[in-house]
């Protein structure tokens, strides 16, 4: 009687476990985000917007009948607590991953020889090591769509239009979040200082940039024609107060696109209006994409946002765009390796490296402007190098110029040099992109 009751018991185990293996395998997206600290509302945008696409996606049928599963861990925008949320999920992304984003230059740095020996893809959307676009060095990073370097050519380029094609004798003073990010395109502007004879100020300005008395007055004296602004979460709220409280013209103030959100302006007031910063994603549930999400994800109760009113906005968008990005490299590697089966990491990085994300696909997807046209190779893991310019008018973003591209001439050369210089210093022998299909 026990043994057929063992028997029994065992059968039903088996017919319990039967609709679990047989499931197809999911794409695994380790997500090391931060929605609590400094830097927290910024966080809950972008992450926000990342999560519903994948939500979306899955409600319409999946990745070419693949469905996306996720887990999040909280970083806080700290370095060490996202090395060790990526060691806590690495084992969950080992078979089937999605790009990891982790939203942080500091982060993605400590992260990048991680992700190499592990042979997972870490992708890193306008921010992380710009010297990464050289893939033949680094063929698991990817700084995709545009980064600080390029992005700084082309305030400059921007700002030379402005007046007539020439910035020199002109003063600019770079003002700058005191860490890996704000760092990040000194080398770039220092560059296009020399070239456009124009005299570049540095400031930096310590985490989190709640005090910039110091700066200011400094500014102050200094009394340069425009400030290029590199922060993040409240030091561009407060610099734009300062700004205004010294007299400083907002509408002189530039910003990257980590400067450039509602997060930034709203909680600045009139301070604000004037203000500008480049972006590569569009504001707005004008955006078919975006207007869908809403309708179907929130519609359905399925929503990641508990504050609805973050849809649309500058850093809900951009998570929304990175999300597509990634979801298309997934599909260029389905295109290669087999419709409808889920992506093993030396698939997705080759689909990474491959995106050919033309406009007309933008169109298809209802995602015009949401982010320029991105073509990545081996010798390329940027793609675009584009930006736009847009404007604050006290209630909403105002997009002022097309797509810019930068210096590239000037710009990608420094890539290389870093990028060797590395190779050195760890020892990598650098594929042959020229075998690379």
């Amino acid at each position: 009687m026990k043994v057929k009751q063992l028997v029994i018991a065992a059968a039903l185990s088996v017919g319990l476990l039967a609709p679990v293996l047989s499931q197809a395998a999911e794409q695994f997206w380790a997500i090391p985000s931060y929605r609590v600290g400094p830097y927290g509302a910024n966080g809950q945008s972008f992450y926000g917007g990342f999560i519903d696409y994948l939500t979306y996606v899955n409600m319409k049928g999946g990745i070419d009948g693949v469905q996306s599963a996720w887990e999040e861990c909280e970083t806080e925008y700290n370095n060490a607590k996202g090395v060790e949320c990526y060691e806590r999920m690495k084992s969950k992304a080992k078979a089937f991953p999605g790009p990891i984003h982790t939203m942080s230059t500091g982060i993605s740095y400590a992260l990048v020889d991680k992700t190499a020996a592990d042979h997972l893809p870490l992708a890193m959307m306008g921010y992380g090591l710009t010297s990464a676009v050289d893939g033949s060095v680094f063929p698991w990073a990817f700084p995709l769509v545009t980064t600080y370097q390029m992005q700084a050519s082309a305030i400059v380029k921007f700002l030379k239009d402005k007046n007539a094609g020439s910035l020199a004798g002109k003063k600019i003073v770079f003002l700058y979040h005191d860490s890996a990010y704000g760092k990040e395109p000194i080398v770039a502007l220092e560059a296009e200082s020399r070239l456009g004879k124009f005299d570049l100020i540095e400031i930096p300005v310590a985490h989190p940039g709640n005090e910039q008395g110091a700066q200011w007055q400094r500014i102050r004296q200094e009394k340069p024609d425009y400030v290029i602004m590199w922060g993040w979460g409240v030091m561009n709220m407060t610099a734009l107060k300062t700004a205004q409280k010294m007299g400083f013209p907002r509408d002189h103030m530039i910003g990257s696109w980590w400067a450039g959100s509602e997060e930034d302006v709203i909680p600045a007031g009139d301070a604000a209006k004037g203000y500008m910063s480049a972006t590569w994603n569009v504001s707005g549930t004008g955006v078919p994409l975006i207007a869908d999400i809403q309708k179907t994800v929130y519609g359905a109760g399925k929503g990641n946002l508990s504050d609805t009113s973050k849809i649309g906005t500058i850093l809900y968008n951009r998570g929304v765009s990175a999300a597509v990005a990634s979801v298309e490299a997934i599909r260029t590697a389905q295109a290669k390796y087999g419709n409808g089966k889920a992506m093993d990491p030396d698939q997705v990085r080759w689909g990474l490296e491959h995106l050919n994300i033309t406009d007309a696909r933008l169109k298809q997807l209802g995602a015009t402007g949401l982010l320029p046209e991105v073509k990545t190779s081996c010798d390329n893991h940027e793609g675009s190098g584009k930006v736009k310019i847009q404007q604050w008018d006290g209630a909403k973003w105002v997009v002022l110029t097309d797509w810019i591209e930068g210096n590239k001439a000037l710009i990608h050369p420094l890539f290389k040099a870093e990028a060797a210089k590395y190779a050195k210093e760890k020892g990598i022998t650098p594929r042959d992109c020229s075998k690379e299909k």
